[in-house]
């Protein structure tokens, strides 16, 4: 055990070990209140769980356990309401990102993934990211992006830029 964890162990809490006192072996002292006694149910009346255990008189409920969704034998409505269509594994979910964006935040030149996460426009470079052709751009841009929607792609060519996807350019490099 690392001298630094010990020390860690040791600072944490009102109630450990005094300093100079080291644990024994590979045991850190537990801050107090950290671990609770589990509720002991039916141990007498004067334990206020005692008698029924907190589970009420008689009835199924008190006697044993009944799964989730179980509506007494009636035909549950997981079952009732009919299965609608299928979720495709290879689905990717791509944020939009419009060119009044990229307009509004005043980038120029080379944008890519990194470009956009510095300017707030993306949370982080592995998110996938598509551009749209909200808004108009009016200087000469060429985005790396995920994809492009035909008229974004118009408009940023159109000014004078170029588009090309982060797909393509990772094959190129490996």
């Amino acid at each position: 055990m690392s001298k630094e964890r010990i020390r860690a162990a040791l600072a944490f809490g009102k109630e450990r070990t005094e300093k100079g006192d080291k644990p024994a072996g590979n045991t850190i002292p537990v801050p107090a209140g950290s671990t609770k006694n589990k509720k002991r149910l039916g141990r007498g009346i004067g334990s206020k769980t005692g008698k029924t255990g907190g589970r009420g008189s008689k009835g199924q409920y008190a006697r044993n356990t009944v799964r989730r969704g179980f509506e007494g034998g009636q035909m549950p409505i997981h079952r009732r309401l009919p299965k609608r269509g299928f979720t495709s594994i290879f689905h990717k979910d791509f944020f939009p990102i419009n060119l009044r964006d990229i307009e509004k935040s005043g980038l120029t030149g080379n944008i890519d993934a990194k470009i956009m996460v510095e300017s707030k426009i993306l949370d982080n470079e592995g998110t996938l990211f598509k551009i749209l052709g909200t808004g108009e751009i009016t200087k000469a841009v060429h985005i790396v992006a995920d994809g492009f929607s035909a008229s974004a792609k118009a408009k940023i060519e159109k000014a004078g830029g170029s588009v090309k996807l982060r797909s393509e350019l990772a094959s190129k490099e490996a």
